[in-house]
């Protein structure tokens, strides 16, 4: 099972102290290197110290690619991702990020300025965790990605944090229609979701990153 402890990260300071953090988990496949160069990208105020951490998802068997090993906060068994979820392999991986959370908050950083981003199936862990956390955190960055089925969304705490969901109009991975009908689903449960489409594959646009930048901006300055 994966934890803290096992969850290899790479950690950025943008400045001394920080007293932030952004989260940020990689899709299926890829590491915690595949997003460290969107930081100079985003190109944030100088007044803004965030700790950037970027884990590795644990390496294991993925059942659509025929078992091969790699990368995966939990297992794809069908291209119906929605209807065929390894529920066990999601509840683990976001155990693991709520234990990163925490380590954050112990190392003084306040809840609330505490952001969970994701790619992909990196995304789905980023939302499942992030409205199921047991504190108010500062933001949800959901990229490409959808909200698995056994989210928990009967947790009152996290009922007012800031979503930020954007989806591929061309994307053949993650089909938009997952991202919609997630969007929905949220709203429908009362999150106020911030959508964002753009002409692209599964992937990140400039536009997006540009979009990114002004929401952490005013996630941060709250």
């Amino acid at each position: 099972m994966p934890d803290s402890t096992s969850l290899d990260v790479i950690e950025l300071e943008t400045g001394d102290n920080p007293d932030s953090a952004i989260i940020w988990l990689h899709g299926l496949g890829a590491s915690g290197n595949d997003f460290v160069p969107i930081i100079p990208q985003l190109n944030l105020p100088d007044d803004l110290s965030i700790r950037f951490i970027f884990p590795h998802a644990p390496v294991r068997p993925i059942t659509i690619n025929h078992g091969y090993q790699m990368p995966g906060w939990y297992d794809i068994t069908s291209l119906d991702i929605v209807g065929t979820e390894d529920e066990t392999g999601i509840i683990e991986s976001s155990n693991a990020i709520h234990k990163l959370c925490q380590q954050q908050q112990d190392l003084g950083i306040n809840s609330r300025r505490i952001i969970l981003a994701g790619f992909s199936q990196g995304g789905a862990i980023a939302l499942l965790c992030g409205i199921g956390y047991p504190q108010p955190l500062g933001g949800i960055m959901a990229l490409s990605t959808y909200l698995p089925q056994c989210a928990p969304l009967n947790n009152s705490t996290n009922q007012n944090i800031d979503i930020f969901m954007a989806h591929g109009s061309m994307d053949e991975v993650v089909l938009p229609k997952y991202g919609e009908l997630s969007r929905q689903r949220l709203e429908k449960s009362g999150y106020d979701v911030k959508w964002h489409e753009y002409a692209m594959p599964h992937s990140v646009c400039m536009e997006e990153i540009q979009d990114i930048r002004s929401w952490i901006i005013q996630v941060l300055a709250g």
